[in-house]
């Protein structure tokens, strides 16, 4: 169901209170938005409604005229939890670096990217720069092995009684959320976009009989984080640790000493501070009664001398009609997926015309060209000046940023019709042209790169989503049986309709004609008004036109159908 029309623009909403927070924490600077991202995996349509909701919020911003840093955080030092299903060059094999650095980690077999994070930031980039995102990334390996960190860190062991006693006031509020959550049905669908969603693991760094250390040391010997801190000296940063994994230990400065992380519930808010963040979102997953989000509002407090961003929590992206695609790789698909179907600008309307708490559903199946219909539909109204303010607001984030407009198609003809042409064609640029050229006479088409690149998008569509048997294939002869089985009637219809071709040979025309057969056939006017007998005919009328052409009951809309398939050769299969 659309968005209503009445409701408040969410991004300008957000982008008044961002400036004014930002004017009052950090007068002069610029503003500071952030997103994080673990390319644990591939990095999917859930995972980008992290980077969305701050995008347009600090587009919005830049389009005010104010200087604002949009921050992606790659999680990329975060350990590196399982072997992800079904992803192409990766085996079993990858087991044995679990607990390692996503950085420490082999990409997939033949990925020219020098480790995993790498590999699957490497195909988020290139979908951000297609949908017109401007960021400043900030890789967390880097950070945390230059020592950029490095007060940070000791300034957390300094204070770790002070972090244990405020997530020690969650702990029991969490284990009362599990236990409800557990009593729930479980969405699967909901969990494997969860996974690998920037949560790392709601690790809090709970101590064994040393106490608690927020802290967790990389194996010098094995690279894996199943350490545990034995020691920690205040005065002389000494910290010792022991591996579970390979039964290592070591004695280091901390002062000095560069590989290792704080855990999730404490990097995170130490890094709200670092950055000086104003706005960041969070998913559901972060923000329930003592997740990372709540308690890290109390540790940036009273820990590291900062304040919480405002961070609206964020709904469930959900994915209709995934198809062999992604079914057959076992996850979520990713933003890359999507925009092998669809154009930047309706990609970016699917998450501007939403509040960040309202779920939504990106289409994979036939949904997407009724999704086009109504963006073609929306760019009408705004063309007119006829769209109500809020569709018109999300119109505009979606078909351009800050910088300028995105990529469009110079000539956008109706999706459903160019998936229609590209099914019946399978592609063939001189048969697409002619049918594309003959729907409108009094305006051809003289080349395809007028009707790209949505035109590559629904050919995409169709060799990627649409299973090889709802594919249409049109008939190479005539079906004689069928022909000859037709009663007087039936014999007429057809017989009408092929002396209506030529001069009903456009898109317009020839709806009008396989509309107005049956029309005439029961002595009505071509422009009658339809009734239900009248629209039941239509309904046989149209089955019987689909069965000589295509064998099936069903197919693309015929007037595109019989444009794609030529007035010469309709006359041959339709020739009773």
């Amino acid at each position: 169901m659309a968005q209503s029309s009445t409701e408040t623009d969410w991004v300008s909403r957000f982008a008044d209170d961002v400036i004014a927070e930002s004017e009052r924490r950090a007068p002069g600077k610029p503003v500071v938005v952030a997103s994080g991202l673990s390319p644990s995996g591939p990095i999917h349509l859930g995972n980008l409604r992290e980077v969305m909701t701050p995008h347009l919020v600090a587009d919005e911003i830049r389009r005010r005229g104010h200087e604002v840093r949009h921050v992606i955080s790659w999680d990329d030092y975060d350990r590196y939890r399982k072997v992800p299903a079904g992803v192409e060059g990766v085996d079993d094999s990858w087991g044995e670096h679990i607990g390692k650095p996503l950085t420490s980690v082999p990409a997939p077999a033949g990925s020219p990217h020098p480790n995993w994070a790498e590999h699957f930031k490497a195909a988020m980039v290139e979908s951000l720069a297609e949908l017109g995102v401007e960021f400043d990334p900030i890789s967390q390996t880097e950070q945390y092995t230059s020592g950029a960190y490095r007060e940070q860190i000791l300034h957390a062991m300094k204070h770790r009684a002070r972090i244990d006693g405020i997530l020690d006031q969650y702990r029991t509020k969490a284990k009362v959320q599990a236990k409800k959550q557990q009593q729930k049905p479980v969405d699967e669908a909901e969990l494997e976009a969860a996974e690998g969603s920037g949560a790392a693991s709601e690790d809090d760094g709970s101590g064994g009989s040393a106490g608690y250390f927020p802290y967790k040391p990389y194996c010098g010997n094995c690279e894996k984080d199943l350490t545990t801190v034995t020691e920690y000296i205040d005065a002389t940063t000494e910290l010792t640790y022991s591996c579970t994994a390979c039964g290592f230990s070591e004695t280091v400065r901390l002062s000095e000493f560069n590989r290792g992380k704080l855990v999730w519930k404490v990097d995170w808010p130490m890094r709200w501070a670092y950055e000086g963040v104003i706005f960041e979102p969070s998913g559901v997953d972060h923000s329930s009664p003592g997740s990372s989000f709540v308690v890290g509002g109390q540790i940036v407090r009273e820990v590291f001398d900062g304040a919480q961003p405002i961070g609206p929590m964020y709904a469930f992206v959900g994915i209709s009609g995934m198809a062999k695609m992604s079914s057959s790789r076992g996850g979520v698909p990713t933003p890359a997926d999507a925009l092998k179907i669809m154009e930047a600008p309706l990609l970016r309307w699917l998450y501007a015309r939403r509040k960040p708490n309202q779920s939504f559903k990106i289409a994979f199946d036939q949904e997407i060209q009724r999704l086009y219909d109504e963006w073609d539909k929306l760019e009408s109204k705004v063309a007119e000046g006829a769209a109500l303010p809020a569709d018109a607001a999300a119109y505009s984030r979606a078909a351009r940023t800050a910088a300028g407009e995105l990529s469009r198609t110079p000539r956008p003809l109706p999706y459903r019709t160019l998936a229609s042409v590209a099914d019946i064609t399978a592609g063939h640029d001189e048969q697409t042209l002619r049918i594309l050229s003959e729907l409108d006479p009094a305006n051809p088409l003289t080349s395809l790169d007028e009707a790209r690149p949505r035109l590559d998008r629904a050919e995409n569509w169709i060799t990627t989503q649409v299973p090889a048997d709802a594919r249409t294939v049109v008939r190479s002869e005539p079906d004689a049986e069928l022909l000859g089985s037709l009663d007087d009637e039936a014999r007429e219809s057809l017989r009408l309709l092929l002396e209506g071709l030529d001069s009903h040979w456009s898109l317009d025309g020839l709806t009008t004609l396989v509309y107005g057969v049956p029309k005439v056939m029961a002595g009505l006017e071509p422009d009658a008004k339809p009734t239900p007998e009248l629209k039941a005919a239509q309904r046989s009328f149209f089955a019987l036109l689909y069965r000589l052409l295509v064998s099936r009951e069903t197919g693309p809309r015929l007037p595109t159908l019989l444009l794609a398939v030529g007035a010469d050769r309709v006359r041959k299969l339709l020739a009773a």
